[in-house]
């Protein structure tokens, strides 16, 4: 049977993310998992796509406290619940417009000096409701500043195969998954539809299809051609590369890694491709 093996959340956007061993979901994802964003002067969502520096910069959180460390350069600390009475402002997450606010002009500044570009740390509070794509949601599915889901499932079994294709060792880091599965085969996941994963239900509507986010050294923040090379070769499908099912939950509570998948629904591959291997 699959297990839940590993668990990360991304405070931050397109920054470090945090690998725990158990963690509680909240309406819009695993709790804190990226309610806080860059943008840019037009509003407009900042990523490692066009500053891959971002990488570099690490988050912790230790008691009430969201702690963000760079090469270098002191650590900023900022408060996990900021108080709600900062300036609201509309900012864009691709195709969404959503209400946020930004932390404070010292934290922005933190990152503006060391992205070396202006940019601006906001903040999403729970009363800002961004909800998904009613494409392949339900009408009270929410997410905070994700790119689209709550969660993106990977099998390390998948990711196995991947490296062996490559004959490379690329960490799960680069493809930021929220949970990772095993003791299932390579690309298992393309055929879930339903799962739960403990006493959590989930739905898994949609395929994660990649940007040139997996391409960056988490610890470096250099560009290599891999892997969208090989997935080009491997897992392409209507001129775009998938690796990861974007996911949805129907409940509330704790993931522990350990925790059993139960398989509920399978259906066809997605992406409905003719080999995995």
């Amino acid at each position: 049977m699959p297990r839940l093996s590993e668990i990360y959340i991304y405070p931050i956007k397109s920054l470090a993310g945090i690998k725990v061993d158990h963690w509680e979901v909240s309406r819009t994802g695993l709790k804190y998992d990226r309610k806080w964003m860059l943008v840019d002067d037009q509003q407009q969502f900042l990523s490692q796509r066009s500053l891959p520096k971002m990488a570099l910069l690490k988050t912790q959180i230790i008691g009430q406290q969201l702690i963000i460390s760079a090469p270098d350069r002191a650590d900023l600390v900022l408060i996990l619940e900021p108080p709600t009475t900062m300036l609201s402002r509309e900012v864009t997450v691709w195709d969404d417009k959503c209400l946020a606010h930004e932390v404070n002009q010292s934290a922005s500044q933190w990152f503006s000096d060391f992205l070396q570009f202006p940019c601006t740390l906001v903040y999403q509070p729970d009363e800002n409701i961004r909800t998904v794509d009613q494409k392949y949601a339900l009408a009270d599915d929410q997410t905070s500043f994700s790119d689209g889901f709550p969660f993106l499932i990977v099998s390390d079994a998948s990711l196995a195969l991947l490296n062996q294709q490559m004959a490379l060792s690329l960490s799960m880091r680069r493809f930021r998954p929220n949970l990772v599965m095993t003791d299932c085969s390579a690309y298992a996941e393309d055929k879930w539809r339903k799962i739960s994963i403990g006493e959590i239900d989930f739905r898994l509507p949609k395929p994660c299809s990649r940007c040139s986010v997996p391409q960056i050294d988490p610890d470096t923040a250099l560009i290599d051609k891999e892997p969208l090379r090989t997935l080009a070769q491997t897992r392409k499908w209507n001129n775009k590369v998938f690796f990861g099912q974007n996911a949805l939950h129907d409940g509330l509570g704790i993931l522990q890694t350990g925790d059993a998948v139960v398989v509920h629904e399978t259906g066809p591959a997605q992406p409905p491709l003719s080999t995995q291997a």
